[in-house]
């Protein structure tokens, strides 16, 4: 149902998704309303019920009776906003190309945050400069003594949660080698073209653009790490936050046969990281573990299960499905080599 006043949603600035579907919106002209603090209590005020998980940013948006319910999940979001907002899509006309910037999209969703997490609490100097920060987006005038209280509080509380994304001191390398293998891949593709899609934003820039905010603009480790492997990102994580006065053109996207080679570098790193953890998680899921183990980069590592990561690997088999034979082809081709064809069943 398409949209006759400004969307509301709740976020923050150190949440890398709200920070995506702010800058998606205002890509695509729709008008928006950013409420900034804490979802549950914002939507108590307004009287709607909370989303099951709460996770930022979060929407408030009418069903199809016009009933208003709070939603979450920035890529089906994505999709709503294509079909009640037309123009300016950042979902690319070619079916194979689409399909790859989902997967591109997912990887930033799913394992960059691994990069984003791991930097904020690992290092002693950014979890102070985290812990310092996030109390006052909350509340810029937090009172003195409760700010003291605050503060160890979520320090310790987000130290005590790296477990949950794999991150400890066996795997702090692999997360490390990943990223910066990432940012060269970047590097060299941004040479080429201004986005991943070509020369008009996909969905999955602004998922990259989302976790970017917070490795080069918030936390301090990844941020020196950036600037000195890649300024092309650096300088792209600044353009994305804005592009509302790009003119996209149909023949801006890139296809498979005009795709530089550069991106199939940054789907190199989906296939070599990405891909044996989201197997690895659907394994465990199958046989009902709590955790599981696979080697990556050379590493054991170890981590809790996901129900919903093994959701993203069937929405991505979904995508993947839903194309036609010839496209599946083109797709094969592309991704042949990469690692990342071992999750496409």
């Amino acid at each position: 149902m398409p949209q006759s006043n400004p969307i509301t949603l709740i976020g923050a600035p150190p949440s890398p998704y709200t920070r995506k579907m702010i800058a998606l919106m205002r890509y695509r002209h729709i008008d928006y309303r950013i409420v900034w603090g804490d979802p549950v209590r914002i939507l108590a005020e307004m009287g709607v019920a909370k989303p099951q998980v709460a996770l930022l940013p979060v929407y408030v948006l009418p069903d199809e009776a016009g009933e208003i319910h709070a939603v979450c999940d920035s890529t089906p979001i994505i999709r709503r906003l294509e079909a009640e907002h037309k123009g300016r899509s950042v979902i690319p006309t070619d079916p194979v190309m689409a399909f790859i910037d989902y997967l591109l999209e997912d990887f930033a969703d799913e394992w960059c945050t691994k990069y984003m997490f791991h930097y904020r609490w690992h290092f002693e100097a950014d979890a102070d400069n985290a812990g310092t920060l996030l109390p006052l987006f909350q509340k810029v005038n937090l009172p003195a003594d409760t700010f003291d209280q605050y503060k160890p509080y979520i320090s310790e509380r987000q130290v005590g949660r790296l477990h949950v994304v794999g991150s400890n001191d066996v795997t702090a390398p692999v997360i490390d080698a990943s990223y910066r293998r990432l940012l060269n891949a970047m590097e060299a593709h941004l040479t080429e073209q201004p986005f991943l899609m070509g020369n008009r934003p996909g969905a999955s820039d602004f998922a990259f653009y989302g976790q970017l905010t917070q490795l080069v603009g918030f936390d301090p480790t990844p941020r020196a790490i950036a600037y000195s492997l890649s300024p092309r990102t650096v300088a792209y994580t600044g353009l994305m936050e804005d592009q509302n006065g790009v003119d996209p053109q149909a023949s801006d996207w890139s296809t498979v046969e005009t795709v530089p080679d550069t991106l199939k570098a940054i789907l190199n790193e989906v296939g070599h990281v990405y891909a044996p953890a989201m197997l690895a998680n659907a394994q465990a899921i199958q046989a009902g573990e709590k955790t599981w183990e696979a080697e990556i980069d050379g590493s054991r590592w170890t981590q809790q299960t996901f129900n919903y990561q093994g959701k993203c690997l069937q929405w991505i088999n979904a995508e993947y499905q839903a194309l036609g034979e010839a496209d599946r082809t083109r797709v094969d081709g592309l991704l042949a080599g990469t690692g990342c064809e071992k999750i496409l069943f």
